[in-house]
């Protein structure tokens, strides 16, 4: 979401959003995409008053090397898929938005997808000191909650706390066990409920915890937002 409002900052205008889902909700193990929290995209489209463009996932990660080829069959794929048909769809398209801050792999399978379809990989965030990046988000008025942990120092119960309410714990992660404050590391992954590009905001009256791999150190678990609604801001 920040990236696209660095975006916009920088004059672009945002005409559709694109999703790559797994074929069941939850999480699956993909090189490249968030999968958890799937099933509230359709809520920020929405919110944002766009057109949103959906496919499910169905390559794998079978090129694990940091250059990327096509491969028929790699997960990659499913994104030049879902991007040919939002560009088939909005022709005058030139960009696509990066959210990506330290992830090169992720990066450069990107910008392979962008070049084989003649657009602009926009990354604003790229390399940006994670801690100035995580207070500026907050500032700026993106509200975020997490959605899934996956890293020593965080558990279930960090699960629906909002970026401001544990940007002070991220740091102290951050010093004690190199934790990532942004998440950069997979450490946790976040749903926006509420942005200045959102027309409105979304309200999170119910979700399921799913514990994926219960440990009493580094638990992975995820939230299942089963309940969500539209407010007027």
């Amino acid at each position: 979401m920040y990236n696209m409002m660095c975006a916009v900052k920088e004059g672009w205008k945002i005409v559709s959003l694109a999703n790559l889902h797994p074929v069941e909700e939850g999480e699956m193990d993909s090189f490249m995409y968030q999968t958890v929290g799937s099933e509230g995209i359709e809520m920020i489209a929405q919110s944002m008053d766009l057109p949103l463009y959906r496919q499910s996932i169905s390559g794998r990660s079978l090129t694990q090397s940091m250059e990327y080829e096509k491969t028929e069959g790699d997960e990659v794929e499913d994104l030049f898929n879902l991007l040919t048909r939002v560009k088939d769809a909005h022709p005058n398209v030139r960009g696509v938005s990066v959210g990506a801050i330290l992830s090169s792999y992720q990066k450069l399978r990107v910008e392979n997808v962008c070049s084989r379809l003649g657009l602009i990989p926009m990354a604003y965030l790229w390399e940006r000191d994670q801690e100035e990046l995580l207070h500026e988000m907050i500032e700026n008025g993106v509200n975020a909650i997490l959605i899934k942990v996956a890293a020593l120092g965080l558990n279930e119960k960090h699960l629906g706390k909002t970026l401001g309410q544990m940007e002070d714990i991220l740091l102290k992660l951050r010093d004690k066990f190199g934790v990532h404050p942004c998440g950069e590391g997979g450490e946790y992954e976040t749903f926006v409920l509420d942005s200045p590009l959102m027309k409105k905001k979304i309200s999170l009256l119910d979700s399921e915890i799913i514990m994926h791999q219960p440990d009493q150190v580094a638990p992975v678990a995820y939230l299942r937002l089963t309940q969500l609604k539209l407010d007027d801001k």
